[in-house]
């Protein structure tokens, strides 16, 4: 008889029996374990409890990102508005933008470009109102308001949206607030637009005849900033401003520093870069706005009239004062009237 005879291999199997059971249990659930998180991690859902129009249960409902690239991930959202169900389109991804600008900029007609869109809402110079402006606790509290859905105006898609933003000037605290509120897009996953014009000459005239207008209401008692007919364009654009030269080099250098700095504290956070000149030239940068934003591009139009569309010397009224200072400098270039066409 051997060593290994089948006597004593039963006397082995006994003792092993209980212990074979546990380990089989819990490598089962090691491998169950493994698959469940590999599943995760390639189909990545997003759970909201939403109810229903017309019922009163509540249902889970699972909204699928498989789709959407991990590093995108920060800047959907599915917001769950208190003033309203957003229905079947609940599982619609919203992106929230901010359109950073100066007055006079052409944010406006940008702005109505952008709503003509069925999937962008942009609600407009929310932070125009100083009270909404009056400390970040306030800022904060707005912000949340609008990226949450709940601000209401007349651009809100509401339900089927994927774009939601707002307009904000510069010095309506952005300036002021910058750290704070760098830090609130990028927690909140909100992707800047930067529009600027490229000549500042222009702006200044236009922010001059602008608050000439808003003393003098030229249009029948009433202030208008944009116009819709060409009529009207051609009553404001007969105001000509009187630049005072002694000053204008050093505004023309604070625009210049506001906007370089804005750029760079806002530089580590997703944006992007647009001048008015380089829309009116190529409307192909709307179509860079729309990648942008992740919405379908689509033909996008606006009812505003442009208002000074006449050449630059005749926009001025001490065009030959206004020459002789800049000749020379390096805002010669401002004094180009063909920069775009009209």
């Amino acid at each position: 008889m051997t060593a290994y005879s089948g006597k004593n291999s039963k006397w082995l199997q006994l003792p092993l029996r209980p212990l074979l059971v546990p380990f089989i249990t819990l490598f089962s659930l090691l491998v169950c374990y493994t698959c469940m998180n590999q599943i995760s991690l390639e189909s990545k859902t997003v759970t909201r409890s939403i109810l229903p129009v017309g019922t009163n249960r509540l249902i889970e409902n699972v909204c699928s990102t498989s789709a959407i690239p991990p590093e995108e991930m920060g800047y959907i959202h599915f917001p769950e508005p208190q003033t309203y169900n957003r229905g079947e389109c609940a599982c619609t991804p919203v992106r929230y933008f901010v359109i950073l600008s100066m007055q006079r900029s052409g944010s406006g007609w940008f702005e109505t470009l952008l709503n003509s869109h069925p999937n962008i809402s942009s609600n407009g110079e929310i932070f125009s109102i100083p009270q909404r402006r009056g400390n970040l606790s306030i800022i904060f509290n707005t912000l949340d308001t609008v990226y949450n859905l709940d601000w209401f105006s007349s651009a809100a898609k509401n339900e089927c949206t994927a774009a939601y933003g707002l307009k904000w000037m510069l010095n309506q605290g952005v300036s002021r607030y910058q750290k704070e509120i760098l830090s609130y897009f990028k927690a909140k996953g909100v992707s800047v637009i930067f529009l600027f014009r490229r000549n500042l000459l222009r702006r200044l005239i236009s922010v001059l005849a602008n608050d000439y207008d808003r003393q003098a209401k030229q249009l029948n008692g009433t202030h208008k900033a944009h116009v819709h007919s060409k009529e009207e364009a051609e009553i404001l654009a007969k105001f000509k401003p009187k630049l005072r030269t002694s000053s204008l080099i050093p505004n023309l250098q604070f625009m210049e520093r506001t906007i370089a700095e804005s750029l760079h504290n806002f530089s580590s956070i997703r944006h992007m870069v647009l001048y008015y000149e380089d829309i009116i030239n190529n409307h192909k940068e709307l179509k860079k706005v729309q990648e942008f934003l992740k919405v379908p591009v689509r033909e996008l139009a606006s009812r505003h009239v442009k208002i000074h569309t006449r050449p630059l010397p005749q926009q001025v009224e001490n065009w030959g004062e206004v020459q002789e200072t800049l000749n020379g400098t390096e805002y010669a270039q401002f004094l180009n009237y063909n920069d775009y066409h009209s």
